[in-house]
């Protein structure tokens, strides 16, 4: 960003830590370089490994002779490419914010699009399967799932609006992002006209709060407030299944609130401080740019965690692996013995019906509580 009033924005990957000049007065940023220099490669190499583990397993198992069921399946398969893309990301902000970007212009608008795009479209995933266990749970908890054309066609049709929303949003990155020289060192950001900048930039990360965060929020917790008055009415349900599945309701909303809330409060003061001008000092500028670093980093996680939640602790995943597993065995010459798979929530709401039920074939709804 070009400079303006008394901001200049200044390096960081993602981050925009800014020089400030307040009454022909600079305020050094060498320290927060410093910190990033050391606290992103290590934080990003942890949420590579482990996110790369999660998220390929997850990609493997649902690409393997595992039909897509639902729209949850479709949308978990997606949120796991999407936190693939991202975490294939962080390596160059890592070197970035090691010895600055060196790898060019177009190497940096691509990354940058990515990282952005990425990031938005997992935070619309996780609504959209919210929306998804609510309509399947609340709604009609012992309906059938149809595979068929025009349902899969509907699927398609959602995840590209989504995917489409998120590219959208990672438009403005694509376009001025560039390789910016200060300070003796280079690094990759995003620079606007002088005439926009202030507008863009506030404007842009009001957007980005309230489509990454509060919407996607709204919705999760609206969502699981109706599945979960539906699973604690649900008659013939064991009370530890219920129980169970509550936990794990709690857990996704939890978690996603304790990743993403510090970081999008921080973007929010960002936001607030383009508009109105509000940080005057030195130290209140470093302390603001090392907030928005941990923040990040800590929102990051969940790519990492997303795996757990929403594949892991879903029983119907880990059956999904005892079969891949198995047909590996098999492929390989050996025999295992058959292992039993832990019932699903679905199939125990739908014990309420269990009587209609029975003559069902076994290849029964599959819409697994797979939160």
């Amino acid at each position: 960003m070009e400079d303006f009033y008394y901001h200049d924005d200044e390096d960081s990957n993602l981050n925009d830590s800014y020089d400030y000049n307040y009454e022909h007065s600079v305020c050094d940023k060498e320290a927060v370089r410093s910190f990033a220099g050391v606290f992103i490669p290590v934080i990003y190499a942890l949420a590579l490994v482990v996110g790369l583990a999660g998220n390929a397993l997850v990609v493997v198992v649902y690409t393997s002779k595992l039909r897509l069921r639902t729209l949850t399946d479709v949308c978990i398969l997606n949120l796991a490419i999407s936190d693939l893309l991202l975490l294939f990301t962080l390596p160059f902000w890592a070197a970035d914010a090691i010895h600055g970007w060196r790898l060019g212009s177009a190497a940096c608008k691509l990354t940058s699009f990515l990282y952005s795009t990425n990031f938005s479209c997992g935070m619309l995933l996780l609504a959209c399967i919210s929306v998804d266990r609510y309509r399947a749970v609340a709604l009609n908890p012992t309906s059938r799932t149809g595979i068929n054309p025009r349902v899969r066609g509907q699927w398609l049709l959602v995840c590209v609006v989504l995917w489409g929303v998120a590219s959208f949003l990672g438009l403005p990155e694509l376009i001025f992002s560039t390789v910016k020289h200060s300070h003796h060192r280079t690094s990759c950001t995003a620079i606007y006209p002088p005439s926009m900048a202030r507008p863009a930039k506030a404007a842009l990360e009001l957007l980005e709060v309230i489509l990454r965060f509060l919407l996607p929020f709204l919705v999760m917790t609206v969502c699981y407030c109706c599945v979960g008055r539906a699973l604690n009415r649900a008659a013939g349900v064991q009370r530890d299944r219920k129980w169970r599945a509550l936990r794990v309701l709690l857990a996704v909303v939890a978690v996603f609130l304790l990743t993403q809330l510090p970081y999008n409060v921080v973007k929010l003061c960002r936001a607030m401080d383009v508009i109105y001008i509000l940080v005057t000092d030195c130290d209140a500028s470093k302390s603001l740019d090392h907030a928005l670093q941990v923040t990040e980093a800590l929102a990051l996680t969940h790519a990492c965690i997303n795996p757990v939640l929403y594949a892991f602790i879903g029983s119907s995943f880990r059956g999904h692996v005892l079969k891949a597993v198995k047909h590996l065995g098999q492929r390989l010459g050996r025999h295992p013995t058959h292992t039993n798979e832990e019932p699903t929530v679905e199939i125990a709401l739908n014990m309420r019906n269990q009587t209609q039920s029975q003559s069902g074939s076994e290849d029964q709804d599959t819409s697994t509580f797979t939160i």
